[in-house]
């Protein structure tokens, strides 16, 4: 997992690029919650092929758990991906209010993540 650093103004975001899944449960993503608070971040680029697929059917808990910590600790997340591929109406729903909190999410470029997560 690599880090690259984004100066918006006097934002600081964090993208992460990697080739791996590095959420695959509710721990996995407490445990990169705190490493990228502990490196001073409080806003995260993240991609959907990082993310387990199961992450992204509702039934499974893990979206609400770990979007939850997300926001008692006030990051802010954007994840990029194509989500019109996924069909649940709940899930369609769960990014249509996510979106509209501000502090969640779902986009489909880095430069619509970063115009999200700098304002």
């Amino acid at each position: 997992m690599k880090i690259k650093t984004h100066q918006i103004n006097n934002t600081k975001i964090a993208e992460v690029i990697s080739e791996e899944i590095i959420i695959s449960s509710a721990q996995d993503g407490l445990d990169f919650l705190g490493n990228i608070y502990y490196q001073d971040f409080d806003k995260v680029v993240l991609y959907e092929k990082n993310i387990s697929p199961e992450f992204f059917d509702l039934k499974t808990r893990i979206a609400g758990d770990i979007l939850q910590k997300f926001s008692n600790y006030r990051v802010r997340l954007a994840i990029i991906g194509d989500f019109s591929t996924y069909e649940s109406k709940s899930f369609k729903d769960f990014v249509f209010e996510s979106n509209k909190t501000g502090h969640i999410h779902f986009v489909e470029d880095l430069e619509e993540a970063l115009e999200k997560l700098s304002n």
